[in-house]
């Protein structure tokens, strides 16, 4: 999986990376990646296809957690292999379970991301309009997706897993969603990452942590004296 840079994508995420509404702070990225691998992408992607085969051989059609009819096509799971590598990518330190991973992705359509969209981004919208005063941010996320990956040719995941499972969340998140753009002809992926934060529960944080580093301060004096004294 190789970054590529894209210019629309740098506008967005300029005024995405850190949203202050007042009450809450949005946090947004976009990063487009190419599907041919590099570095140690072909050997990671191996060892995430026997993972899922180990997996299938050892279930059984009775078994309540029965593996479902995504993880049993090959072009299925070459989809989910490339989120995968997209998700190591952006989290190098994190180790994403192919296995447990496909349980947390969920197919979307556009209708159902706009919805999405107009209703947790309805004040960032607005705050758009206000600063750029030219097509809406909807509009503009649009187009910039279509330059990249081609919506109308695109498959759109949404990845929404269990609190342990998410290096996404941070401290005083009020809601966060996780979305994937994926162009199986271009071999291309957009991932697009939003995050709500408390700023009462980000400032209460602060002010918890501020007389540690008071105290810690104090110390040093302390350490200095002692220094002094020897």
């Amino acid at each position: 999986m190789k970054f590529l840079e894209y210019t629309p994508l740098d506008r967005l995420n300029d005024f995405l990376t850190h949203l202050n509404l007042g009450d809450s702070t949005i946090k947004g990225c976009l990063e487009a990646y190419s599907c041919k691998h590099t570095g140690t992408d072909k050997k990671l992607s191996v060892s995430l296809e026997n993972e899922i085969l180990d997996y299938l051989g050892n279930s059984s059609d009775t078994d309540s957690s029965s593996p479902s009819d995504f993880l049993l096509s090959r072009t299925s799971r070459k989809t989910l292999i490339y989120l995968v590598l997209t998700l190591n990518h952006m989290y190098p330190d994190y180790d994403f379970s192919t296995v447990k991973a496909h349980q947390f992705f969920t197919e979307e359509s556009w209708d159902i991301f706009k919805q999405i969209f107009d209703t947790y981004m309805f004040e960032a919208s607005k705050e758009w309009i206000e600063t750029n005063g030219s097509s809406s941010l909807l509009e503009t996320l649009y187009k910039a997706l279509d330059e990249v990956v081609k919506l109308t040719e695109c498959e759109i995941y949404s990845y929404n897993p269990d609190s342990d499972a998410d290096p996404f969340l941070e401290r005083g998140a009020i809601w966060s969603f996780n979305f994937f753009f994926y162009n199986r002809k271009l071999k291309r992926v957009v991932s697009f990452r939003l995050c709500c934060l408390s700023n009462l529960v980000a400032d209460e944080f602060r002010m918890v942590e501020l007389p540690c580093e008071e105290d810690s301060e104090i110390f040093d004096v302390f350490d200095d004296m002692d220094m002094r004294v020897q």
